[in-house]
């Protein structure tokens, strides 16, 4: 499925979306070049889940928690940009984020990827010529779940 997103409205609404329909386990791997619009969509899901005031980028914390509530599920922001090895991920106890949240994970290819996991919604941004384009590539956990 693509979806196109010309302006800020268009991602919020699509994250909006995305946060309708999300379940504790899931996972939002956000991929694409740098400035693609990754952590602008990851602030309109979790805005969409009830956060308000700012979502910084995870860049150089890594991982980036929130909590249920104010939020309408648990969720862990991560931004695996900076990680040269998947091993890492054991060190930062992403396991113990996850458990009963969501993840948003940014830069996944980073970390060896979700998308082998049925929970996990595959997102690629890509520039498009009026703002940018939305390839969404469902795991077997999202199909039909995503209006």
């Amino acid at each position: 499925m693509k979806v196109l997103l010309p302006d800020l409205f268009a991602t919020s609404a699509f994250g909006a979306r995305i946060a309708a329909a999300l379940r504790p386990g899931d996972v939002i791997a956000l991929s694409g070049g740098l400035g693609a619009g990754k952590t602008t969509l990851a602030r309109a899901i979790i805005a969409a889940l009830g956060h308000s005031g700012e979502v910084p980028s995870p860049t150089f914390a890594i991982l980036e928690p929130y909590d249920a509530p104010p939020l309408r599920l648990p969720l862990v922001h991560a931004d695996f940009y900076r990680l040269e090895d998947p091993a890492e991920l054991a060190e930062l106890g992403l396991d113990d984020y996850r458990d009963g949240a969501v993840l948003i994970a940014e830069w996944p290819e980073q970390v060896g990827g979700f998308a082998h996991e049925p929970a996990c919604l595959s997102i690629r941004l890509e520039p498009a010529e009026s703002g940018r384009i939305a390839i969404v590539d469902p795991g077997q956990d999202w199909l039909g779940r995503l209006p």
